[in-house]
């Protein structure tokens, strides 16, 4: 328990976040970058990042929900602490992909209408299942969800996303390089915290299992409608690119040159890779979705 104590304080956090890799930016970025005029000159590369950042913030606003919901039902109180610590940090991020928003053009007053035209239906449906849980005041689901499961998969993402964006757009490269190393701790605490929890539950594995079994259906229709929509611009991007820039590396693939099927391919067979490593590593088994 000393160890998580110290892991997961306020004062870890301040040391790591704010006095740490946040240092000297402004809405995770450094201060005075902006967004490529290759992307806002062209109108199927604003759609682009349009949408694929309102994923981001519909993903993050479920996040910031659901750690501020779960914190009354910690069972103590460094869980407590902790999950108040991934917050700020959700709030952040909602922040954050919000603002860059406003950065590729979007009006103050058309942020919810450009929210709701852009979601995809099957992530708001991945965030519903997990919000039910944490309404129902369910921490240890609540948790599994949230910690291995959501933030599993946006780790990923937004791993993917980091390595095709540094070269071409190193403010969102930078955005995305704090909300890696927030990811990073919040999977850290849902595989140490809830083990424990489990093992002295294990009447609740069913249930759980049944829930990322729910969660990970949606997400993974959520990655098939993506990289649909955006495959003939993918082609457009290839034809496009400058011939001297390097690769884009992930996971072996470089994201420069593969197409919307090989993308997809990769992050589902990551994001699915370390779904079954993390449940293991708590005593759960992986369901993959239904048929």
């Amino acid at each position: 328990m000393a160890d998580f104590l110290s892991a997961f304080s306020i004062q870890s956090w301040l040391e790591s976040c704010p006095q740490g890799y946040l240092e000297e930016t402004e809405y995770g970025h450094l201060a005075g970058e902006k967004e490529p005029e290759s992307i806002l000159e062209n109108d199927d590369f604003l759609e682009e990042a349009t949408r694929t950042t309102v994923q981001l913030v519909v993903g993050e606003r479920a996040a910031l929900a659901a750690s501020s919901g779960l914190i009354n039902c910690a069972p103590d109180d460094p869980s407590k602490i902790f999950l108040a610590t991934q917050t700020l940090d959700e709030a952040r991020h909602v922040e954050i992909f919000t603002q860059r928003l406003y950065d590729l053009g979007v009006k103050k007053e058309d942020l919810e209408s450009t929210l709701a035209n852009f979601a995809n239906p099957n992530l708001v449906k991945f965030a519903e299942v997990l919000l039910e849980k944490v309404d129902k005041r369910d921490f240890v689901a609540g948790v599994v969800g949230q910690n291995i499961v959501l933030e599993g998969m946006a780790f990923s993402v937004f791993e993917m996303i980091h390595a095709s964006s540094k070269e071409i757009n190193p403010k969102f490269a930078h955005t995305l390089a704090g909300t890696i190393a927030d990811e990073r701790r919040h999977v850290g605490f849902g595989e140490n915290r809830i083990g424990s929890l489990i093992e002295a539950n294990p009447e609740r594995k069913s249930d759980i299992q049944k829930m990322q079994q729910e969660m990970t259906h949606h997400m993974l229709r959520t990655f098939s409608d993506s990289f649909q929509e955006n495959e003939a611009l993918v082609e457009d991007v290839h034809q496009n690119a400058d011939p001297d820039a390097g690769p884009a590396m992930y996971q072996g693939v470089d994201l420069a040159k593969a197409d919307s099927e090989e993308m997809q391919a990769v992050l589902t067979n990551t994001v699915l890779g370390e779904f079954k490593t993390r449940l293991a590593r708590i005593g759960l088994e992986y369901l993959p979705p239904a048929a």
